[in-house]
């Protein structure tokens, strides 16, 4: 990722660490005032009309609004926020996790003003789980603070259900599932591509060796007899000791036939 090393090294100083707990305790405050004051989000919300007559903190306040309603939800929600953003900036350092936070709040408000609507910014935190699940993919946590599960397979949900929004949601919805998508892609597509690549080098390499064995290849064959392990799958067969060199007989003829021995010079 050369461009963003690239960045990195003359903007490193604008990176605001701890990023993703600022935005955590926003949700956690502006959760609170919704339950006070329900209007309180529309205050808030993405919505291009109003931005273009000057309710400019609407670009950053929509960030904030919190995905539930339930007291309970938000807390699990928002711990899990919490472990996602402050691993990945462990993971990439802060300005990097930064970007690719930045990179997702400005697709995601393109979107909505390219189709309309109203932004929320489920897609770029699911954006940022997909990374989580890509870089920690055997992660076990505590689904609901009970049910032990792997990052990876919460990772395989969220991808199905960006896949699904795109193919079932309006506008604006699919949009914004693409770009989070696109997210994604921006850090991670070259990895993906090389190791689907190496994949398929892989499975073409065991395939040709599979393919060099000629199809009546047996792994075991009576000297005497000539049956095999593709004759009957419940033939047994064993090495004769008493016999000179590799001579392998099946279970009838092992203790019948006449020993080998080496011819010796007179």
């Amino acid at each position: 990722m050369n461009w963003l090393d690239k960045l990195e090294k003359r903007y490193r100083r604008f990176g605001i660490r701890g990023l993703m707990k600022y935005i955590i305790g926003l949700n956690a405050i502006v959760f609170f005032m919704i339950r006070v004051e329900p209007s309180f989000e529309y205050t808030l919300a993405l919505i291009p009309d109003y931005v273009m007559r000057g309710e400019v903190w609407r670009l950053v306040t929509y960030l904030f609004i919190p995905p539930a309603t339930s007291v309970f939800f938000i807390i699990f929600v928002l711990y899990f926020y919490y472990m996602i953003g402050t691993s990945l900036e462990q993971e990439w350092g802060t300005f990097k996790f930064n970007v690719y936070y930045l990179i997702g709040m400005i697709g995601t408000t393109a979107a909505v003003f390219i189709t309309g609507g109203i932004a929320t910014a489920v897609y770029l935190n699911l954006s940022l789980f997909l990374a989580f699940a890509y870089i920690f993919p055997n992660f076990q946590i505590l689904l609901f603070f009970f049910f032990p599960i792997k990052v990876k397979y919460l990772g395989y949900l969220n991808a199905a259900f960006i896949i699904y929004s795109i193919l079932t949601e309006k506008l604006p919805g699919k949009v914004a599932a693409i770009v989070s998508i696109l997210n994604f892609l921006l850090f991670f597509g070259k990895d993906l591509f090389i190791n689907l690549k190496r994949g398929r080098k892989n499975f073409k390499r065991r395939k040709g060796y599979v393919v060099q064995f000629p199809k009546d290849r047996t792994v075991h064959k009576c000297q005497i007899c000539g049956r095999s392990e593709r004759d009957d799958k419940d033939l047994e067969f064993r090495y004769c000791v008493d016999c000179e060199g590799d001579h392998e007989y099946c279970m009838d003829h092992l203790h019948s036939h006449g020993h080998v021995r080496r011819n010796l010079p007179e």
